[in-house]
């Protein structure tokens, strides 16, 4: 029998046997007492619950008569496996058994809870799309490009005894010292970054990196600045303590550099690919900031969260390399390259500002999987990487042009930012459509095709003239189909 814990309150108005047959039915019904599972014996059940056997066994015999358990001489009570023909039970559903109290006094959340997050606006994707014929998709990986066998070379690497008390043990508020050196040595130099190991902090992605820093420095008085349309996830995370949120519209160079920020204290910026345009911030851009940022006293974070994908031109370096103070606050993710699931990111900032990261960091999760940690530190030591990111620059490549391609002729109305790089694209269309994206991204996935509409990305939410199309997880073939079915639904919408 699987194990739950059964409380009965004596003092209830419900006599012990319909608590007992409520919560074993409970637990049939929510899939914690799965088809043919063995319940205790009747005396067994007694003793742990300290009532009658007699209970117990009228308990039984009363379930069986209505088919939800059956018994098996000389073996005892099984969970009836008719009770799917009875259309009873849903496999689908959480192995749970909730049982909600009865009382006259339940407790009431209202003032209790003091910051929902549930209630603010995300980005929404439904977690069947890879059943979908278009997925477009965003952030995403495509399982036919991954290096599953180079991967778990790495991980059965990490799982030897010579490396078990490198990642078995606790270790505390501590990372995987051969995966900082890789960060320190393969990843930070092609962005133009050089710093020590104490620059350097692992953290559960890109997103723990930016609670933990908006955990440390905003307060209700501090003032950000952030680019519109702009990462709902850091707009999210900042308004949980602060109601000053800036936005500034980006244009074509990036984020613009003007009197808005002469009164912020923190600018959160992504420059190398703005997210969601993918418009990669100018030289002279990054320079005034930098210039403004010493004049203002002012903190950058950067979101390098697609460090890795540039099809035109060279990169430029990282705006943390031209940082000479020590202002900028620099954020890269192994999700978009590697895997999402794969959940490690790091940040790179002054050696004061790790120490309390790392000591925030240990009261929330203490460090990130060790093992994860170690395995990826092989991916990179092995040059598993170099080969993985060369092939996937390739491929996306080939996807970047092919849906510019067909966006250019099935959608020439729209404006197309089309920046250096990244795994997107951003259109928007013109004032005077009458399409509204949130309804046509509703019509399109019935149809099979999965965007994203843009409104969520702007602060006051009433842009709905934009979307976006990520092509990381779309076959190069179906993006062409796909664009040009989405183009005649948009028509039928009045296009």
């Amino acid at each position: 029998m699987r194990d739950f814990l059964i409380a009965l309150d004596r003092n209830a108005n419900k006599s012990l046997q319909a608590q007992l047959r409520e919560v074993l039915v409970s637990a049939i019904l929510a899939g914690h007492l799965r088809p043919g599972d063995k319940l205790p014996s009747t005396r067994h059940l007694s003793q742990q619950l300290g009532i009658s056997r007699n209970t117990s066994v009228l308990v039984y015999q009363g379930l069986t008569d209505d088919g939800y358990l059956r018994t098996s001489e000389r073996s005892g009570y099984f969970v009836n496996e008719t009770v799917l023909e009875m259309g009873m039970y849903n496999s689908s559903q959480p192995i749970a058994a909730v049982i909600e109290p009865e009382s006259s006094n339940p407790v009431s959340w209202d003032g209790k809870i003091l910051k929902k997050p549930a209630e603010q606006r995300n980005i929404q994707k439904p977690r069947d799309w890879l059943s979908l014929p278009f997925p477009f998709i965003y952030g995403q990986p495509d399982p036919t490009l991954f290096p599953i066998t180079d991967w778990r070379d790495c991980v059965y690497k990490a799982m030897g005894k010579k490396w078990l008390d490198e990642w078995s043990q606790d270790i505390l508020d501590n990372d995987d010292p051969m995966l900082v050196d890789q960060i320190r040595t393969r990843i930070l130099p092609r962005r133009g970054i050089l710093v020590g190991e104490d620059q350097i902090l692992v953290t559960l992605g890109a997103q723990q990196a930016l609670y933990t820093l908006a955990s440390l420095l905003v307060g209700p008085q501090t003032r950000i600045v952030m680019e519109d349309p702009g990462y709902p996830d850091a707009r999210n995370i900042f308004a949980l303590r602060t109601d000053k949120i800036i936005p500034v519209r980006v244009d074509r160079q990036g984020l613009p550099v003007d009197e808005r920020l002469d009164d912020a204290d923190i600018v959160y910026t992504t420059p190398s690919h703005q997210l969601p345009t993918t418009v990669t911030m100018t030289d002279a851009r990054r320079r005034a900031l930098l210039e403004k940022a010493s004049e203002n006293d002012l903190i950058i974070l950067e979101d390098d969260y697609e460090l890795e994908s540039n099809y035109v031109g060279k990169p430029l370096p990282a705006l943390k390399s031209l940082d000479q103070e020590g202002r900028v606050i620099y954020m890269g993710s192994f999700s978009k390259t590697l895997f999402p699931g794969l959940r490690l990111g790091f940040v790179v900032a002054s050696k004061e500002l790790i120490e309390e990261m790392r000591a925030l960091r240990r009261l929330m999760v203490r460090h990130p999987p060790t093992n994860n940690q170690r395995s990826t530190a092989f991916f990179l030591s092995l040059g598993y990487y170099d080969v993985f990111v060369r092939r996937l620059h390739r491929v996306y490549r080939e996807r970047w042009n092919a849906m510019g391609a067909a966006l250019t002729e099935h959608f020439s109305e729209a404006e197309l930012v089309q920046g250096m790089g990244g795994s997107s694209y951003w259109v928007q269309l013109p004032d005077e459509s009458r399409i509204d994206t949130t309804a046509l991204a509703k019509v399109a996935l019935d149809n099979g095709i999965l965007i994203e509409p843009g409104s969520v990305y702007f602060k006051e939410g009433n842009n709905r003239k934009c979307f976006r199309l990520g092509f990381s997880s779309i076959d190069h073939a179906k993006i062409e189909p796909g664009i040009e079915k989405l183009a005649a639904l948009a028509r039928k919408r009045g296009g």
